[in-house]
């Protein structure tokens, strides 16, 4: 796969054509497309690596094995429902496959995916109505009639994913004459022509299509996408869908999305709902909305996130839980909420240009979708706990688990939203690095990569970024050519790097000409750079003991260790004789120490108890065995046997 990125011309920036999944009409910062930013290496070149020579073709086999491209297949010849397979929403999975080879192409030039696309377009174009109506699992006799469950059928989600995958295309590829836009632009006005303004006064259970109208918009200019967006974002939360068990809060119809003051309900959804309404604030100037989700943001983040940058704690209804309530043990975590989060916090940073907003991508990013797939890129994480009681089941490698049962990672699920989703998110990655303005470029995430871009008046600026991040702190940017007169170079520091430090060393010479303290938030520097130039910015990586709010009970007594951006976890194939990880508590000072390229804790094994009674005096309490033993990145538990696993460890 080519590593090499050719300079973008200012033309394509200037015509809006940003290779990019979020585009916005107007933000502070402008993102760098895939023909802008390419990732080299590193930690997650090699994910994007597996990603696109194991996952994309993993997924394919899945849907077509599932029977789930079939059902396309069915309905353009008329045979549905008959023969029909799996859920409601299966055809979203299809869609997120398409985006996922769309990006991947627009990174590659893949002519083995370009033709996987085409084909795949093929049998999803030919089960379209000829309104434009398209789903495989309502509107045929012996179905149920269209947008007749709003609730729970899915049709405007799947819809949304269709409109995203016509977007990614478009953008790596514009003018692609596969037909997937021409599909998604006639789905797109049939939904504005049911649901506009004198049509169903409601919308979809699951949010995700008002991201994805607007995106549509952005591409071709119709601005009936965006009004029907905004039309949905602001009639959710008046009570429009049928009450559940779970109540209305499950589909974010309990409050108008401008008066919330948190996420909640399932946290896909709220998130999903979310980044599609910073979407039509930003377009539209509204400030009122986008405040109320800044301040939606903050509290989430606060208060209902996990330290892994998980979000949602309630299996029942994979839903956030109230302030506080994040149990470890049954942290639901999903892989496909975190991605959603990833998605919400990105669309506040490009308009706000916050660095608190890309803490917690990356955060996200190294402990939540780093975690999900195996190395070899064929199974994944559904949900994410923080504390597994007893060792995982491995799944069987041929079959499909039920959604989130699986207690190590599966294959597939019967609910597998996760494995697309994964995908599309790191065949687009590259886009989520860096950020222009008028006064220069701002990296945000830190990989191996060569940045190529053009700033407003048409200066030039090509950068490659050097680096063994997370493993190492150091971040290299070498500039690669003479700059006419100054611009801005500016990094990240994130919140954790206190003494974090910035040098600047001129072409040829041995000294830096700055060296200075780099505050947590951003670190800038503007300098007329000559090619040659080095800015180095050190984070410092010495693990550290973090403790929880005292309001969060159920890790009260425990700290956890992190280094750098990853949270690490104790497991028990690291424990003398496999020991089960919830017999162990740390011991002494709990000071973490690096060796071997790895960091150690001092734990003990607490006694059993003299009875049969779990409830004893403080003073008969004691440890057996001490041992110093080695911790894990989160990311990769679960890699080497089935085990158990725990983030946050009790505290003697």
């Amino acid at each position: 796969m080519s590593t090499t990125l050719p300079p973008a011309p200012r033309e394509s920036v200037s015509a809006g054509v940003i290779v990019a999944p979020v585009v916005p009409n107007q933000s502070s910062l402008r993102p760098l497309g895939l023909d802008e930013v390419r990732i080299t290496g590193g930690f997650w070149g090699t994910r994007q690596r597996v990603n696109a020579e194991h996952t994309l073709a993993h997924i394919h086999d899945r849907l077509e094995s599932e029977g789930w491209l079939a059902n396309f297949d069915l309905a353009s010849t008329g045979t549905l429902p008959a023969g029909r397979r799996g859920r409601e929403f299966s055809d979203s999975e299809v869609y997120k496959y398409l985006e996922a080879l769309a990006w991947e192409i627009g990174r590659s030039g893949s002519a083995e995916l370009e033709e996987r696309l085409r084909s795949t377009v093929g049998r999803v174009a030919r089960a379209q109505a000829a309104d434009g109506y398209l789903n495989t699992r309502f509107g045929r006799d012996g179905q149920p009639p269209r947008w007749s469950d709003l609730e729970w059928g899915h049709e405007l989600y799947c819809l949304g994913h269709l409109f995203q995958a016509a977007v990614a295309r478009e953008r790596t590829r514009p003018g692609a004459d596969d037909g997937l836009l021409t599909v998604a632009t006639a789905a797109a006005d049939l939904v504005c022509e049911v649901f506009g303004a004198d049509g169903i006064p409601a919308f979809c259970g699951h949010p995700e299509i008002e991201t994805a109208l607007v995106e549509l918009a952005r591409v071709t200019g119709r601005e009936r996408y965006r009004a029907q967006a905004a039309l949905f974002v602001s009639r959710r939360g008046h009570g429009t869908l049928q009450d559940i068990e779970w109540g209305r809060r499950y589909f974010q119809d309990d409050v108008p999305v401008r008066e919330a003051d948190a996420l909640g309900g399932h946290a896909v959804r709220a998130n999903y709902l979310a980044a599609g309404a910073v979407d039509v604030a930003v377009d539209t100037a509204d400030d009122e909305l986008l405040s109320s989700l800044r301040r939606q943001w903050a509290h989430t983040r606060g208060r209902r996130t996990y330290i892994t940058g998980g979000q949602g704690s309630r299996h029942q209804d994979e839903a956030f839980g109230e302030d506080w309530e994040l149990p470890p043990d049954r942290a639901y975590s999903e892989t496909c909420a975190g991605i959603a989060s990833v998605m919400f916090s990105w669309r506040l940073l490009l308009n706000d240009g916050d660095a608190d907003y890309a803490d917690l991508i990356e955060r996200t990013l190294y402990n939540v979708i780093a975690t999900s797939p195996a190395p070899d890129g064929r199974s994944f994480f559904y949900a994410n706990t923080l504390h597994q009681r007893v060792p995982g089941v491995p799944a069987d490698a041929d079959g499909t688990s039920p959604r989130a049962s699986s207690s190590l990672r599966a294959p597939w699920f019967d609910v597998s939203c996760c494995p697309p989703n994964v995908a599309r998110t790191l065949a687009s990655l590259d886009a989520y690095l860096a950020t222009a303005d008028a006064e220069g470029i701002q990296i945000h995430q830190y990989a191996p990569a060569q940045i190529r871009t053009r700033l407003d008046d048409g200066r030039t600026v090509s950068v490659d970024v050097k680096t063994e991040y997370p493993a190492r702190g150091t971040i290299r940017v070498i500039v690669n050519s003479d700059a006419v007169s100054p611009w801005t170079l500016s990094l990240r520091v994130p919140h954790w790097a206190e003494g974090a430090r910035i040098m600047v060393q001129e072409a040829g010479q041995p000294e830096p000409v700055i060296e200075r303290a780099a505050e947590v938030g951003r670190v800038d520097v503007r300098r007329a750079f000559r090619a040659g130039d080095v800015i180095s910015l050190e984070l410092p990586l010495a693990p550290r003991v973090v403790h929880p709010d005292p309001r969060i009970d159920a890790v009260r007594g425990c700290v956890a260790i992190e280094r750098g951006p990853e949270v690490l976890a104790l497991e028990s194939v690291d424990l003398p004789g496999g020991e089960n990880v919830g017999q162990m508590a740390l011991i002494g000072s709990v000071t973490p120490r690096e060796r071997d390229g790895r960091v150690w804790v001092r734990i003990g094994r607490r006694r059993e108890h003299r009875s049969m009674w779990p409830y004893e005096p403080i003073e008969q309490r004691g440890f057996g065995a001490v041992a110093t033993v080695p911790l894990v990145a989160y990311h990769d538990w679960g890699h080497r046997a089935p085990s158990t696993m725990r983030v946050w460890i009790p505290v003697d």
